[in-house]
């Protein structure tokens, strides 16, 4: 079971424990909350038409049922009409194909897919996990990441990549905390590719954040209301958090917004938490720690 470093968010202190040791930390009446999206097998592989180009596709939000806005590469000679012969999971072409119809400022495009079958049927027949780029790994085993990129409690389709602080639960460490007391609520949040975009402008509010769908579903006698939306919310120090007093992550990419979301809790109102994070990240390195998505996670409170 992976470890984790528990950050002291009042005295700055660190501790270094086992994923499981935070069944003693969760007590009974305590509320952990965890997003439930599911990752879609989103990217897809086909060659232009025409010059026979390779193109890789990943299928970023649906604009309707036939139309998603999709991130490709390369991109510089897709144009408006361009058509896109896509291939099966062993390279193959298959019948379907999709077209070029617009771009946004943001460089993606949106693309429109065969009527039938729909895009769910189509991605679940020939689509790919969308798996971080630093993730190398031959071969690679399509079906198997599927599940294998998942949390336990995944449900709601719709992420391109998994929260993945969430993969170190399983489901009878889940059991125990239900029965010592601990109430398990779902939010969910679709992960979108900008939580890997890094943070390049001088001023950290000028930052375009990508919006990501998002729902929770409350019940009565808690202070927040049920909702369905889209949220561009950037959370970074200074930030006074009103509800949450725990949080669990993985260890996060220097420049990183997550990173940023971290520094912030480390010390809420105050500017001194980023200092806090990389003096823990700092032991994680000494301590030979895994970042990233299937890396070591840490609990801060």
């Amino acid at each position: 079971m992976a470890p984790y470093s528990e950050r002291l968010r009042s005295s700055g202190g660190v501790t270094h424990r086992q994923f499981t040791d935070l069944e003693e930390l969760l007590q009974a009446g305590d509320v952990l909350v965890a997003n439930n999206s599911r990752v879609i097998p989103a990217r897809v592989r086909g060659q232009k038409a025409g010059d026979g180009a390779r193109v890789e596709i990943l299928l970023t939000e649906e604009h309707t049922p036939c139309e998603w806005w999709c991130m490709l590469r390369p991109g510089k000679r897709i144009h408006n009409r361009t058509r896109i012969q896509l291939h099966d999971l062993d390279g193959r072409p298959t019948p379907h194909w999709v077209e070029a119809i617009d771009k946004n400022d943001t460089g993606k495009y949106l693309l429109r897919l065969p009527e039938s079958p729909g895009a769910q049927e189509l991605l679940q027949a020939i689509g790919e996990t969308p798996l971080p780029p630093y993730i190398e790994r031959a071969p690679i085993d399509t079906l198997a990441d599927r599940e294998r990129y998942q949390t336990v409690y995944a449900k709601a389709d719709g992420s391109v990549a998994a929260p993945t602080a969430g993969l170190h639960f399983t489901d009878e460490m889940l059991n125990r905390l239900r029965a010592k007391g601990v109430t398990f609520a779902e939010v969910t949040l679709h992960v979108g590719p900008g939580t890997f975009q890094p943070v390049e402008c001088n001023r950290i509010e000028d930052h375009p954040m990508h919006e990501e769908r998002f729902g929770i579903a409350a019940t009565s006698g808690v202070p927040i209301e049920p909702q369905l939306g889209r949220t561009d919310i950037f959370i970074y120090p200074p930030h006074e958090f009103q509800i949450v007093d725990a949080l669990l992550t993985n260890f996060h990419l220097p420049k990183s917004t997550l990173l940023m979301l971290v520094s912030a809790f480390a010390q809420p109102g105050g500017t001194g938490g980023r200092d806090r994070a990389l003096s823990a990240y700092a032991e994680a390195v000494t301590r030979r720690y895994r970042f990233f998505s299937y890396g070591d996670a840490m609990f801060l409170h």
